[in-house]
């Protein structure tokens, strides 16, 4: 029997500082490798850094290393200044004195060379090969921003009285209806993969008051699109509403802030190597979905007005206008038409055919649909009859809101769309570890 330590290390964080001058013992893959003739350079890709280390043939031999081995070193820290921006940190770098050999990639040559600053290759080879593409340091930048975001919205939520929830991803039938949705034999019974959480959220409402979850969502629509995904992450929050439908585009400006805020404070290395700009948002702006329209047609001359969505183009030209007249990238476009928004979405009782819902555009493109919901069982009746849907079907749905709910709405916000707007990425597909789309399946 042995018994182990439960104070051992196990943090991936290092403070260097605390070792300057003395030995410190990394292991990680060897990103770069330059052998010379006085000995050579390793980049050390470790779980949080980049490191730097020098080889001086007196001391290892790094010649018969290759680029992915898995090694474990021992060298002395010391000061140093490093302009490459893909090293982390690059004030130091380390005197190699041992070097253990872990593991070897099994083919001499790799099909990508991950080694160069920037990863030029087809998107179809970046995600055929999306083991080794992803080890690129612009690669892992992309992804720890999006764990950052994903991070900072559930512990905002949380700090503010949101409670976690985690709903069933195989459903009795779809949250939007439709055709887009994935059906599956359920044991001989017909079942779905979710859409959205949507159904769940609502019923949560009425036991915690303000929830929120960050799962995968699926839809099975037949784009093939840099703007679309048919799985993808979706962050949602449901809540009680005191003031109406407006309650949400308030708290999804605050959440936004303290993602943005959490992006700068804990990615500067990624912001630096990627060279973007993380937004500000400090004010909100809200535009009816019948004034984008006029505003576009009488500043672009681009007319809408007869559509009852919004065209990629007007979305784009939108945004346009207010980061001129608002000086933000961001504008949360509300009252869409009824017949453009899912049956439980509340009409506006004061402007008949439109509902108290919105989208959020952040730079050219739509990240979050929201909205109010009915919270009557006789209006979801109603509702539903006219719409000729099979009542009986979401009869474990229905059951909420015969016990009584309150007022409440929610929002699922795009994950992937999110980070490739930030990060400047043209495929959404990029924000997506392993994309799946029409065409996709592996790897």
């Amino acid at each position: 029997m042995k018994e182990l330590k439960m104070d051992c290390e196990v943090s991936s964080f290092i403070d260097f500082s605390k070792y300057e001058g003395k030995d410190i013992t990394l292991t990680g893959s060897i990103q770069n490798l330059r052998v010379l003739g006085w000995g050579g350079f390793i980049i050390l890709r470790s779980n949080s850094y980049m490191v730097q280390c020098v080889a001086a043939k007196e001391s290892v031999n790094i010649e018969n290393l290759s680029v992915e081995s898995v090694i474990k070193i021992v060298g002395l820290l010391k000061t140093a200044t490093i302009k490459d921006k893909s090293i982390i940190p690059n004030n130091y770098e380390i005197e190699l004195k041992s070097i253990e050999v872990l593991s070897t990639p099994s083919i001499d040559v790799l099909p990508v060379d991950t080694t160069k600053r920037e990863l030029n290759v087809a998107l179809d080879t970046k995600f055929d090969l999306r083991p080794l593409t992803l080890r690129h340091p612009k690669q892992r930048a992309i992804f720890k921003i999006q764990s950052t975001i994903f991070n900072a919205f559930g512990n905002y939520l949380t700090n503010i009285g949101f409670n976690r929830i985690c709903s069933p991803k195989i459903v009795f039938s779809g949250a939007e209806g439709g055709a887009n949705i994935f059906q599956l034999d359920y044991f001989k019974r017909k079942a779905f993969l979710t859409q959205s959480p949507q159904f769940y959220k609502q019923m949560m409402v009425g036991v915690f008051g303000r929830v929120f979850e960050e799962s995968p969502v699926f839809r099975a629509e037949k784009h093939d699109t840099s703007r679309h995904l048919n799985e993808y992450i979706s962050l949602d929050l449901e809540m009680m509403l005191s003031n109406g439908f407006e309650d949400l585009i308030v708290t999804e400006a605050n959440v936004l802030a303290y993602i943005f805020d959490n992006i700068r404070e804990t990615c500067k290395y990624e912001i630096e190597l990627l060279e973007i700009n993380v937004p500000i948002i400090n004010k909100i702006v809200t535009m009816k979905f019948n004034e984008v329209h006029e505003t576009v047609f009488q500043n672009y001359k681009k007319d809408f007005r007869g559509e009852k969505d919004l065209a990629p183009e007007e979305e784009q030209l939108i945004c346009d206008y207010v980061k001129k007249t608002y000086d933000t990238e961001f504008v949360f476009v509300t009252h869409y038409p009824m017949e453009k928004r899912p049956f439980y979405t509340m009409e506006d009782k004061n402007d008949l055919g439109y509902s108290l819902s919105f989208d959020l555009l952040f730079r050219g493109l739509e990240i979050t649909t929201g909205g109010q919901r009915l919270n009557k069982y006789e209006d979801y009746i109603d509702r539903m009859g006219k719409l000729n849907m099979n009542i009986d079907s979401f009869d474990s749905f229905l059951q909420t809101f015969k016990y009584g709910m309150p007022p409440h709405g929610g929002l699922g916000l795009g994950l992937e769309r999110l980070t490739a707007q930030i990060c400047g990425l043209s495929n959404v597909k990029e924000a997506s570890l392993f994309p799946r789309d029409i065409n996709r399946l592996t790897p």
